[in-house]
């Protein structure tokens, strides 16, 4: 079998140039590796990572992506956003244990039949060397026994109680003034438990409560069809809760003209055994960077942030940072081990997706058959393909509040994909979510300069 195995590539090529230039090739009678199936774009910025996963799930060895040289985009900058997307994708390939080079990139022009030619047999060549791609082998290594770094953490403190009597002092006038018709909030359930609470009269302000149980983040409820989502409303939010904020207010998804924000400081939630949550020990901006109406710990409001300070970094703690950089140390074999084990748990009840607040598309590429984007199924094939899928959709996105891993009944480790991933495109892209509402998401824009030595 290792004698006569030879490597499946799938090549997404753009219409306009490499197509052209793969014809050229064709035409010319230049010889090359028969092992390439290629899949004609419109543009390399129309090729999806998603369109990769769904061909390395499929059986194919690697994958080669080709579109026009930067400044001969039939579409302008189509192959400047596919770049942007490679830098991240690649990196997160190599984090889940896939070997890089079975992902290519490149740029070929209409009139480079030859270098076509070369590409493909030097990517045949690459891939030959790897190996088959033992994704969903049986072979599979064991994962490694990494023993879990609990940091020492300090019992959750409860807030100044004048926090939480400033709190229903403003939402009741909130309420009565006709400023807003619905206030959400946290309230308290007839077996004590913190919960989501809805105050649409100065009655029902009075139900509400602030303390270090305070865990969910509410932005979730200000998109789509939930509760919030239409009319004059106001929401009371963390410092992590704003940076979901920024992030909905630059995707064009919250009108800051209908939703008023109320900023409470923040000192540090609890977790579920009453110690301070991960999250917690690593938050920089104790007092929401973005809000109408700020309540301080002290219980005293001002109509105005501030004195609060912007976020610089993602908010993961030591500990988690720890545990990105102990999982990348690992020899490949035993990343994709450890990610599969990991993975495998998922049983697709998109928790993870339900909680988070910059999961708001209609229709989920979860959800979709035709054309079927994400495997279904709860095995490690299914596994991969949403959990890879969720993460890509994210990055760039994701603020750290940490929901999507307090929700998971499988408890698996998504804040470990989402930390390394913010790394990633802060120090290849210079960019932090939910820090400054008018910039633009990582991959929504591009500059002319990004790195691009990885291209062939």
């Amino acid at each position: 079998m290792a004698d006569t195995w030879e490597p499946r590539i799938v090549a997404f090529v753009c219409n306009w140039c490499t197509y052209a230039g793969a014809d050229l090739a064709g035409t010319s009678r230049r010889t090359y590796a028969p092992n390439v199936r290629i899949v004609r774009l419109p543009c390399s910025g129309r090729i999806d990572p998603r369109f990769i996963l769904r061909a390395l799930e499929m059986g194919a060895d690697g994958v080669l992506v080709s579109g026009c040289h930067p400044g001969d985009c039939h579409y302008t900058k189509g192959n400047y956003y596919a770049r942007r997307r490679y830098i991240v994708f690649n990196s997160l390939l190599d984090f889940l244990g896939i070997e890089p080079d079975r992902v290519r990139f490149a740029w070929v022009s209409a009139a480079e039949g030859g270098k076509w030619a070369e590409l493909v047999d030097l990517t045949v060549q690459a891939v030959r060397a790897l190996g088959p791609l033992k994704l969903f082998s049986q072979e599979a290594s064991l994962p490694p026994e990494l023993e879990p770094i609990e940091p020492q953490k300090p019992q959750s403190t409860a807030p100044d109680p004048r926090q939480e009597l400033a709190l229903r002092q403003t939402a009741r006038e909130m309420l009565a003034s006709g400023e807003v018709e619905l206030v959400v909030g946290y309230g308290r359930t007839s077996f004590g438990k913190v919960v989501p609470f809805f105050a649409s009269s100065p009655e029902q302000a009075e139900e509400l409560v602030w303390n270090d149980m305070c865990v969910h983040n509410l932005t979730t409820y200000l998109t789509g069809e939930r509760p919030a989502a239409t009319g004059k409303v106001a929401v009371v939010v963390k410092g992590c809760d704003a940076r979901a904020a920024v992030g909905l207010i630059q995707e064009g998804q919250l009108d800051r003209e209908r939703v008023k924000l109320i900023g409470m400081e923040c000192h540090g939630v609890q977790s579920e055994c009453g110690q301070v949550a991960d999250k917690c020990t690593a938050c920089e901006v104790t007092t929401p960077h973005l809000c109408d109406v700020l309540i301080a710990s002290d219980g005293s409001v001002w109509k105005t942030n501030e004195a609060a300070s912007t976020p610089t970094r993602f908010p993961a703690s030591d500990a988690l940072r720890s545990e990105v950089q102990r999982i990348a140390s690992l020899p490949r074999e035993q990343r994709l081990a450890f990610w599969r084990s990991e993975l495998s748990r998922c049983v697709r009840c998109y928790a993870c997706r339900a909680v988070c607040p910059l999961c708001y598309c209609q229709t989920c590429a979860a959800d979709r058959t035709r054309p079927q984007y994400v495997t279904p199924g709860c095995d490690w094939r299914g596994a991969f393909s949403w959990g890879v899928t969720r993460a890509l959709h994210v990055a760039g996105r994701c603020v750290g509040c940490g929901e999507c891993v307090r929700a998971c009944p499988q408890g698996i480790r998504l804040d470990i994909l989402q930390a390394f991933l913010a790394d990633v495109v802060a120090r290849e892209l210079g960019y932090v979510a939910g820090t400054n509402p008018e910039a633009l998401p990582p991959l929504s824009t591009f500059r002319p300069d990004d790195r691009q030595d990885f291209i062939l």
